[in-house]
Parts: structure tokens; C-alpha cells; sequence
């Protein structure tokens, strides 16, 4: 899984690309970890290039989510594919993670 930042003002986008699964979380997990330990907790996880996500990708995002959270920051999602938001859904993300359905959307909710 390839995982691109980008920093938007101050919230930091992080562009996913490939399947969200057991082999692939954690490097999803490690460069979400180094954004927050580096005080970037304002997140945006673009998903338009996700086809697929296990609950390993799950865990992930949520793991993320309270880290950034505890900080006093949180991560939205933006743009992911009608299958992967399905599973978010279904696992019931939709209501714990806020989400968009594209990017500027999403970094656009955190406000001035």
C-alpha cells in the first residue's frame, strides 16, 4: 500500500492507495502514528484509490482516530469507494469517524 501526505493549512492529508488488509494496515497505521507523534492530529485519510479494506484496515483508522483524538484532534475520511464505504457502514464507522464524499469536503469541515 503506497500512503502519501500532504499537509492542507493545518490539516494533513494522507492519500491511500491499493487494498486496506492485513499486510498493508500497518503501514497505513505507522505513518498515521508518525503524523500525530509529530502533532499533525487534524487528519484527512483519502480513499478514493482504496478498492478494499479488512478489519485490520478498520483498526487502523480507529486506532488512529483515538490517538488524535486524546490529542484534541480527530480524523475524517474522504472520497472512499462505494465497497469500502459499505464495510465502514456495515462495521459501523459511519457513526464514530466522520465522512465525506471527497477530500476538500472533508479538510474543509475542520474550519478556520
Amino acid at each position: 500500500m503506497q500512503v502519501n501526505v500532504a499537509q492542507h493549512e493545518a490539516i494533513t492529508v494522507l492519500t491511500a492507495e491499493g487494498s486496506l488488509d492485513s499486510q498493508s494496515a500497518d503501514n497505513l497505521m505507522s505513518v498515521l502514528d508518525a503524523q500525530i507523534q509529530a502533532g499533525n492530529i487534524r487528519l484527512v485519510v483519502d480513499l478514493k484509490a482504496v478498492h478494499y479494506t479488512s478489519s485490520a484496515g478498520l483498526r487502523s483508522l480507529l486506532m488512529a482516530l483515538k490517538s488524535a483524538r486524546r490529542l484534541g484532534g480527530d480524523l475524517r475520511i474522504g472520497a472512499a469507494q462505494p465497497n469500502v464505504m459499505e464495510v465502514l457502514s456495515l462495521a459501523g464507522f459511519t457513526s464514530i469517524i466522520k465522512t465525506f464524499d471527497n477530500v476538500a469536503a472533508a479538510v474543509a469541515s475542520y474550519g478556520s
